[in-house]
């Protein structure tokens, strides 16, 4: 990456920068404050073009500070963000609106005249015949599709993903997973995805990341065969490791040094 690009972050927003070469975001020294706890400190990270890195933490580790300064909805206190303009966020909450048509919640952030655009989107996402439905008619799922449509239909380098299925009953977070993963593969954005559920972070992602004490204890890429099955051995080394990372420790393991005795909320 070119020091041209590379710039300090000030506590307004994150530095909106085009990628360069294989390389959607770039994160070095971040550093955010809040009152005498530093939640990122010092925190690194890169995600290439295409890439879908899901990012692990107890409650209260930082995951969502981190996606919101990607976001450039908050500051950062210190280092250096590189993110592409083009980047779009999909929160646990599909936040449409109730005033406007399913299409017209798609299309809010386009120009006028992209109806068409807008449906091809629907249609990826199954939902082809809900284009003026209202939005208190949707299931959550539904809901959270036209979510997914809004992001993807204004073609983001980078998807960033708030826990977006954990509002869902577990059958439709199974298949919103399915959705997720296939549009990913089609549309190829870098995607992070913040998560409290290390399989649907197995199930998804290229890369997994651990965050904890404001830095990334883990980031090991996902070598398991997809489609990833939970039974799969590899699936399950991985899902135990990243357990222990977290401070969580599968029956039959014991605590290492680095880690706490008590289990730690994974929200």
């Amino acid at each position: 990456m070119s020091d041209a690009v590379r710039t300090s972050v000030p506590a307004a927003a994150a530095i909106r920068a085009p990628s360069v070469g294989g390389v959607a975001v770039h994160v070095r020294g971040l550093r955010r404050v809040f009152g005498p706890r530093a939640v990122l400190d010092g925190l690194e990270l890169t995600i290439g073009r295409g890439e879908f890195v899901a990012l692990l933490g107890a409650s209260g580790s930082g995951k969502t500070t981190l996606l919101r300064i990607l976001g450039a909805l908050d500051g950062a206190d210190a280092g250096e963000v590189l993110v592409p303009e083009a980047r779009t966020i999909v929160f646990q909450e599909p936040r449409l609106v109730p005033s406007k048509r399913v299409l017209a919640n798609v299309t809010i952030a386009l120009p006028r005249g992209q109806a068409e655009r807008g449906r091809r989107a629907l249609s990826e996402v199954g939902l082809e015949g809900h284009a003026d439905a209202w939005p208190a008619t949707l299931s959550g799922g539904e809901a959270q599709r036209v979510a997914l449509a809004r992001a993807l239909v204004r073609e983001p380098e980078l998807l960033l993903l708030d826990e977006p299925f954990a509002a869902l009953d577990a059958l439709t977070r199974l298949r919103m997973q399915d959705l997720v993963g296939e549009l990913c593969r089609n549309h190829r954005p870098a995607v992070l995805l913040v998560t409290h559920d290390v399989d649907e972070a197995v199930r998804l992602a290229d890369r997994i990341c651990v965050l904890r004490d404001g830095q990334l204890v883990t980031d090991e890429p996902v070598a398991v065969d997809r489609p990833r099955d939970p039974g799969d051995p590899a699936f399950a080394a991985l899902r135990r490791r990243l357990l222990t990372d977290l401070g969580v420790h599968p029956p039959g393991t014991a605590p290492g040094p680095d880690h706490p005795t008590s289990p730690a909320p994974l929200v």
